[in-house]
């Protein structure tokens, strides 16, 4: 499943974007907050007291360098990890410097899947309005479908690729600790951002608030 879901999931964001406008579907907006809350509340529950019961005093480090991390590949990637595409779509360059920034986020958030079937989820459940967004993004764009369907295949095998290196090497996985913190600070700055966002002008809105609470209380009961 660690290998099949993370491509399934940039099949279906793939599909909806062949019949939604993803930026402005209402309904994709609620799953995308939903996504949000289900990740950091995952992230919350099982990854952090996972990596302190480690008693390693350097974790703290590490979830910082994984959230400045982000910050930085959020900057080449314009925020599409959390929903957001403010690319030219003009362009008839291939966006590689896009796709080098989506390849490490998705590399690494494949580090610590084999660890928890919950953690999974929250990646499927967040893959998969992000992979909607991008292929939106890359089929609209003067790339050419062949360029785009290649950018999207790369990205779709990065989560597999991730799990597949912490399974099968052990100079990888005695590191098992300080990656996982890398990724909690990942996963707080993009799923935080996404609930910042769901809130936008400080508007109250009463669904987002019940899919929000919904994605926290699932994550919590499963």
């Amino acid at each position: 499943m660690i290998y099949i879901f993370p491509l399934l999931a940039v099949l279906i964001g793939f599909i909806i974007s062949l019949f939604l406008k993803p930026s402005s579907s209402k309904g994709f907006q609620f799953l995308l907050s939903f996504s949000g809350a289900y990740l950091l509340s995952v992230t919350v529950f099982e990854l952090f007291p996972e990596v302190y019961r480690s008693g390693n005093e350097q974790v703290g480090i590490f979830i910082m360098m994984g959230l400045l991390l982000q910050i930085i590949l959020e900057f080449i990637s314009k925020g599409v990890e959390h929903g957001h595409m403010h690319l030219d779509k003009k362009t008839n360059k291939f966006p590689l410097l896009l796709l080098i920034s989506l390849s490490i986020h998705s590399l690494l958030e494949g580090f610590p899947l084999e660890q928890s079937e919950h953690l999974l989820h929250g990646v499927v459940i967040h893959k998969i309005p992000v992979a909607a967004i991008l292929s939106a993004f890359l089929l609209n764009s003067k790339i050419g479908k062949p360029k785009a369907i290649l950018f999207l295949a790369i990205f779709g095998i990065m989560t597999p690729l991730g799990s597949w290196l912490q399974a099968n090497f052990q100079e990888i996985s005695s590191y098992g600790t300080y990656i996982n913190a890398v990724v909690i600070g990942i996963f707080l700055h993009v799923s935080t951002t996404i609930l910042f966002e769901a809130s936008k002008n400080h508007s109250f809105n009463a669904t987002k608030l019940g899919v929000i609470i919904f994605g926290i209380a699932l994550a919590y009961f499963l």
